[in-house]
């Protein structure tokens, strides 16, 4: 230490009373107010070699949290638990467990994916409860439908899943398709209030060659309340054999065609209707609008 002058040249008394000082649990802060010295320097050299009282050492934030890692990978615990538990990284986890044993696995891969598919099920039917409550509220929401609401739905029906007049090949008749039997009623009550009558309508069933043909010839059958001469011969559609089928089992029943004879007039009368649903919402857009 340099030669001091001033009020610090008696270095040796300062010293042993900074020693004796800091043996006594003094911090720096403490001893420098106590013998009025403010160049820490200088403070440092008096008091080099002591160590620092107890007190004063700044804690290790992550002493406790390395604490309970350990205890929880002696229990048994994996590095996803730990880490989920304590809320620190993968990678502090490792370092402070890394040295332990591995933990003997509890569960067979079995067990272990039983356990999984159980809560995934219980989840499912969860959800599955859910979307029947919104389905059921949904539904009791619709009530009776007036004429002109069935009207309009029919329309509009049609227009989605019926067959169109086209500008390169004129085709005004009306024919719908589809394999959903809620569609198909709705569309056969639909025609009802336009009053066509029964007699006209012709139906075909198509389906897959390698379905069940006769059972959905008869569901469908029972399903319109026609006669078996209303229908046409099934159109069976070939297998292909590179093909999976996913519409299998028995809900399967392909698909239904309906088609009125001599519907060209109720044709154009759909299309208009289309046109004039198409222009109304056209006018009520430009009123918000403006």
């Amino acid at each position: 230490m340099a030669h001091p002058t001033g009020k610090y040249a008696d270095v040796e008394g300062l010293r042993e009373r900074a020693v004796a000082l800091r043996r006594a649990g003094y911090s720096l802060r403490q001893i420098r107010d106590e013998l009025k010295i403010f160049n820490n320097d200088i403070l440092n050299q008096l008091v080099k070699g002591e160590p620092p009282p107890e007190w004063t050492k700044r804690p290790r934030a992550k002493d406790d949290l390395r604490a309970k890692a350990r205890e929880l990978r002696i229990q048994g615990w994996t590095y996803d638990q730990i880490e989920a538990e304590l809320g620190c990284s993968r990678s502090s986890v490792s370092l402070w467990v890394r040295d332990l044993p591995r933990p003997e696995r509890r569960r067979s891969r079995d067990e272990a994916a039983a356990i999984a598919r159980k809560g995934w099920e219980a989840k499912l039917r969860v959800r599955d409860e859910e979307r029947q409550r919104t389905k059921t509220g949904a539904a009791a929401r619709i009530g009776a439908l007036s004429d002109r609401e069935l009207f309009l739905l029919g329309v509009g029906l049609y227009w989605a899943e019926g067959s169109k007049d086209k500008p390169y090949e004129r085709r005004e008749v009306v024919t719908f398709v589809n394999s959903d039997p809620g569609m198909i009623e709705v569309f056969l009550a639909w025609l009802d209030l336009l009053g066509v009558e029964r007699d006209r309508l012709r139906f075909t069933v198509m389906i897959h060659e390698n379905a069940d043909v006769p059972a959905a010839e008869r569901y469908w059958a029972d399903l319109v309340g026609a006669d078996r001469t209303a229908f046409n011969k099934t159109t069976l559609k070939k297998h292909n054999p590179k093909t999976v089928r996913k519409n299998t089992g028995d809900s399967y029943r392909g698909c239904l065609v309906i088609k009125v004879l001599r519907g060209a007039d109720l044709y154009r009368r759909i299309e208009g209707s289309w046109y004039g649903i198409v222009v109304s919402v056209r006018e009520a857009d430009q009123r918000n609008r403006t």
